[in-house]
């Protein structure tokens, strides 16, 4: 089709169009369905281009800003006058000055910085929180977390990349794999699938039961230093097609194990995979969940979402229980639902809330993800909180969001530390 008008036909041998389909029963009027989607999602698609091209032109790549030395001062642990001595000494990276004085680093500088500080601090792991080598010659394991929920609006996505993003900038090596057809989270990072993924560069390559790519050849480094990405399109539709034919002909290589083999091959690259699963529990979400070593559930608290992620964990446990007698590893360090879009002045979500913890006790974290207008509007601009500036925000309505989420990766990020055998602050 042209986009323009009336779609063009198939094949100029196509029959002439008849008032009756095969049955003889008379067709009901109006245009084709699929012609119709076809230019809608033509259309759609050529704005986002635009409207992309607009704000990250083609000759430019997506850019993390800058933070303050504030900022920084608060990531790393130390005071903002340990930083101006840094600096005034030669020591470490060499911050931007700007008006008034005030000193603006890169991420690449703050692990500059992590670098540094931990060279020289008695505790390990104060500024490089990641996996260690020990005596014995064992590694921690790399932390593969699936966030996951069939439900839509339970922030998925926007879970993943924020809690990516601020492992990333806590010194964490980092690997982002976007398993959702929508590619959401490759968005976020600056990708549009059905322009710049033409030729493959989902995951999909590397698990196929055809001529597999090495994994590596797939991750794409990202503008937030230490966060890689693997991203996503609709390619990743094609596992569901191809895996029942792979059963039939008992594959060796089952389903169930291909994106933890795939992985395999780089997870001494990283100390964390953030996996942001399709919303349903098909043959790649099973595979994700045999990969993983954790598992993060996201839930709206409301009534239909819940009674929704009811059926969720009945479908999961029944599946994951044949994946399990099949073979497949289904051991996890931990599991945990985090109640997303909370309004605590909601009456309604604040019951929800105490009757799921009632159930699921300390499965439940602690701390929630805030319903915030500053997550969404950066949302709008293809941004994280964690990339916009504080700036575009009322301060209070940044510092609660911000706050909202620091306080739900801090507690997942102690939840890995416990993984690895190392004791956590209360």
């Amino acid at each position: 089709m042209d986009g323009k008008g009336d779609p063009t036909p198939l094949s100029a041998d196509a029959p002439p169009a008849s008032d009756t389909d095969a049955t003889g029963t008379a067709r009901r009027g109006g245009e084709r369905i699929d012609h119709v989607v076809g230019r809608h999602a033509a259309a759609l698609s050529a704005q986002l281009q635009e409207h992309r091209a607009r704000l990250f032109p083609p000759t430019s790549r997506k850019e993390l800003r800058r933070f303050t030395s504030g900022e920084v001062a608060d990531l790393l642990g130390v005071k903002d006058a340990y930083l101006r001595k840094l600096h005034l000494d030669g020591r470490g990276p060499n911050p931007e000055v700007r008006t008034g004085g005030r000193r603006y680093y890169t991420a690449a500088d703050i692990r500059a910085l992590r670098l540094m500080l931990e060279d020289g601090t008695r505790a390990p792991g104060s500024y490089l929180p990641g996996r260690r080598r020990h005596p014995d010659g064992t590694e921690d394991h790399c932390q593969v977390i699936c966030v996951i929920n069939f439900k839509g609006g339970s922030a998925k996505t926007t879970t993943s990349a924020h809690l990516a993003q601020k492992m990333a900038l806590d010194g964490y090596r980092v690997l982002a794999v976007d398993l959702d057809p929508q590619a959401s989270l490759s968005a976020l990072h600056g990708y549009q699938p059905e322009f710049d993924l033409l030729d493959g560069g989902t995951l999909y390559d590397a698990i196929r039961y055809d001529d597999p790519v090495p994994i590596r050849d797939l991750i794409q480094p990202t503008y937030f230093d230490g966060l890689d990405l693997i991203p996503g399109n609709l390619d990743l539709m094609d596992f569901e097609h191809d895996t029942p034919a792979a059963i039939v002909r008992r594959d060796e290589n089952p389903f169930f194990t291909r994106i933890a083999a795939a992985l395999a091959q780089v997870e001494g690259d990283y100390d964390a995979v953030i996996i942001d699963c399709p919303p349903q529990l098909g043959f790649i979400s099973m595979a994700a969940l045999s990969a993983a070593t954790a598992v993060l559930v996201t839930i709206h608290p409301q009534m239909l979402d819940v009674m929704s992620m009811c059926q969720f964990l009945l479908m999961t446990s029944n599946l994951l229980g044949v994946v399990a007698e099949a073979g497949g590893n289904m051991e996890y360090d931990w599991l945990r639902y985090l109640v997303t879009r909370y309004e605590p002045g909601d009456g309604p979500q604040n019951q929800m809330v105490g009757f799921m913890r009632s159930i699921f006790g300390d499965h439940v974290l602690n701390n929630t993800v805030l319903k915030s207008t500053a997550i969404s509007d950066a949302g709008i601009t293809k941004q994280t909180l964690y990339e916009v500036e504080r700036t575009q925000f009322t301060r209070s309505t940044y510092e609660r969001a911000r706050e909202s989420l620091d306080a739900v990766n801090s507690e997942i990020e102690g939840l890995v530390q416990s993984a690895w055998g190392r004791k956590v602050p209360s």
